[in-house]
Order: C-alpha cells, then sequence, then structure tokens
C-alpha cells in the first residue's frame, strides 16, 4: 500500500503543472487576440459589429415582414419581390462617399459588364419572385430553413463554374444540410397555415428550393464577373455590382408589377389590409430598408472579415429567424423541425470548418 500512497503523493506534487500549462494557453490565446485586434483600427472594428448587426437583425426582420404581408392580407407574389430590391437607392448612397474617402474612381463599363448586369439582375428578379411564393405558402420558420439550401448550391456551382474547392467537411455540410429538409418535408402535415392546403404546402416547398438553387447560382455566377471581367474583388466594386444588379432587378420586377396589374391594385389592397393603409405601407417600406440593409451588412462582413465570419452570421440567422417567427407570427415548432434546426446548424458548422480549412490551404 505504500508504494500507492507514494505515488498519490507524486500526483498531488505535479498537478499543478497542468493548471499552469491551461492558464498559459489562455494568456497566449489572450495576446493573439490582442495584437490581431491592434492590427486594426478601431473603426474596422465598429464597422464590423455594426455590418454583423445589420445581418443578423435585418435579414430575419424581412422574412418576417414578407410573412406579416401575406398574413394580413397582402396577395401579390410581385409586390413582395418588387420591395426587396426596391430599396436600391441605399447601396447608392454607401458607394457614392466611398469614392471620396478612397479617392477612387467609377469602374469603367463594357459591353460585357452591362450584359452581365442585366442577366444577373434579371435572374434575381426571378429570384426574389420564387421567394415570395415560398412564403406565401409556408411559415417563415420553415421558409428560412428551406432557404439555408442556398449554401448547398453556392458550394456546387462554385465548383462547377468558378473551379472552388470541395472537401470532405464542405461535401458533409451538403448532405447534412440536404438530410435536414428532408427532415422538414416529412412534417407537412403539422406545419401548415389553415388557410394552405397540402398542394400549396408543396408548391411553397418547390418555390423555397428553386430559388435557394438560383441564388446559389447567381452568388456563383457574381464571383465569376469578378475573376473574369473585373479582375479584382474590393468594397467599392462589389457595391457597384450590387447596385447596379439591384437597379436591373428594380426595373424587372416593376415591369413585372405592372403588367400584372398587381401595381393598380395596391390602393385597393391597402384599404383591406390588417390595420390599414398605414400598417400596409409601413410593411413595405420597412421589408425594403431591412433586405438592403441585410445585403449590405453581409456585403460589408465579407471584405471587413472573411467569409467563414459570414457564414458563421449566416448560421446563427436561421435559428434567429425560427424564433422570432415562433415568437411574433405563432409559427408552429415541432419536434421535426427543431430536429431539422439542429441538423442544419450542424450542416452550417461543417461548412464553415471546411472553408476555414479550404482559405489556410490557398494562403
Amino acid at each position: 500500500m505504500q508504494p500507492l500512497l507514494e505515488q498519490g503523493d507524486r500526483m498531488e506534487e505535479a498537478s499543478p503543472e497542468p493548471s499552469v500549462s491551461f492558464w498559459s494557453q489562455i494568456s497566449t490565446f489572450k495576446t493573439r487576440v490582442w495584437e490581431a485586434c491592434k492590427r486594426k483600427s478601431t473603426s474596422h472594428w465598429v464597422l464590423l459589429f455594426l455590418s454583423s448587426a445589420a445581418m443578423l437583425v435585418a435579414f430575419p426582420a424581412s422574412s418576417i415582414l414578407s410573412r406579416l404581408y401575406y398574413s394580413n392580407g397582402g396577395t401579390s407574389e410581385w409586390i413582395v419581390s418588387w420591395v426587396a430590391v426596391a430599396g436600391w437607392p441605399l447601396t447608392a448612397l454607401m458607394l457614392f462617399p466611398t469614392y471620396f474617402f478612397s479617392k477612387t474612381l467609377p469602374t469603367p463599363l463594357n459591353l460585357k459588364l452591362i450584359l452581365s448586369y442585366i442577366v444577373l439582375g434579371f435572374l434575381s428578379a426571378a429570384d426574389n419572385l420564387m421567394y415570395a411564393y415560398a412564403y406565401a405558402y409556408l411559415p417563415a420558420s420553415t421558409a428560412a430553413l428551406i432557404a439555408s439550401t442556398s449554401l448547398v448550391f453556392s458550394a456546387l456551382f462554385g465548383y462547377l463554374l468558378v473551379k472552388n474547392k470541395l472537401n470532405a467537411s464542405i461535401i458533409n455540410a451538403i448532405v447534412f444540410i440536404t438530410a435536414a429538409m428532408t427532415i422538414i418535408a416529412l412534417d407537412s402535415s403539422s406545419d401548415t397555415y389553415g388557410n394552405i392546403t397540402t398542394s400549396q404546402y408543396i408548391m411553397g416547398y418547390i418555390w423555397d428550393i428553386l430559388g435557394s438553387a438560383l441564388h446559389g447560382l447567381i452568388f456563383a455566377l457574381s464571383e465569376l464577373v469578378f475573376v473574369k471581367l473585373l479582375g479584382r474583388r474590393s468594397f467599392h466594386v462589389v457595391l457597384e455590382q450590387q447596385l447596379m444588379v439591384s437597379l436591373f432587378a428594380f426595373v424587372f420586377t416593376t415591369i413585372g408589377v405592372i403588367v400584372s396589374g398587381d401595381f393598380q391594385g395596391m390602393k385597393s389592397e391597402a384599404k383591406s389590409f390588417k390595420g390599414g393603409s398605414t400598417s400596409y405601407i409601413l410593411v413595405l417600406i420597412w421589408s425594403a430598408i431591412t433586405f438592403q440593409l441585410g445585403v449590405l451588412g453581409a456585403t460589408a462582413v465579407l471584405f471587413l472579415a472573411s467569409t467563414v465570419l459570414a457564414g458563421v452570421l449566416n448560421a446563427i440567422r436561421v435559428p434567429l429567424t425560427s424564433i422570432a417567427a415562433v415568437i411574433l407570427l405563432h409559427d408552429s415548432m415541432s419536434s421535426f423541425k427543431i430536429l431539422s434546426l439542429v441538423v442544419t446548424f450542424w450542416g452550417f458548422g461543417s461548412y464553415i470548418y471546411g472553408s476555414s480549412s479550404v482559405s489556410k490551404e490557398s494562403s
């Protein structure tokens, strides 16, 4: 027994060493974080905080407002898609000061660049219309979960068109997010509103998937424009592309709203809207503002930090939207939806890890 006691004594004497090692690692980590913070100005961190907040607040708010429009008596998918790009002047207000402060000139336009903006604008208009149909038939929490599949399509189209790398973690993310969408499909019976039929729910599901696929294609084509036509990617160049694409999408959507007759019917729709014309106007205005702020926030995060941080914030945004929809719109939160949310979050985590690994290999 004596040797065991002596061994225990030695173990007690050696026990402080792991503790010292642990605190040493914490100290090293704090030093590295502090050095990283000092390499950037205070204004950089302020802008990054505001941009991150815009992503986490504006995008969920936009989703909630889109569903609120339908819940309170709105019926036009064209109006919802039109409102999504009606806030394009906000991008112009952000862009013009950058020319002054960075002392740069606007990027010269040529025929290929203009045609690319027109094509991307048309695809964006179609994408917004698909999402508008999705929110007409699906709860906001469900629509937000299904829309997360855009990450899958972005990875696939990025690999096919831009030759971005795919690793095991990204493929794992694709599998998990696809599985999450299958789980959502199994919950259609308990996830529909009273006035929505099963066939309409299925159509909303399909439109959401198609919109996510088109969104992924737009993301890959935008990256292709930077690689092939612009040859650079600075903050003001990205804002220029966002402005031009939103402007052309606004033009295409405005034509659709007028031709469909929905623009002329806005006055009568406002009168029958729950809460009256004032509520109707406020919902549309704030929908336009929040969507554009979310886009600007995401753009800023990409250039102030990295695609990894943008992916983290996008992952956090999905459960925030679902929770907000449950609280504000009284969406159901079944066990299937909770499971789908967890699996989606796991898929996002795998994608973030895979993207980080690819970035390290590239650097």
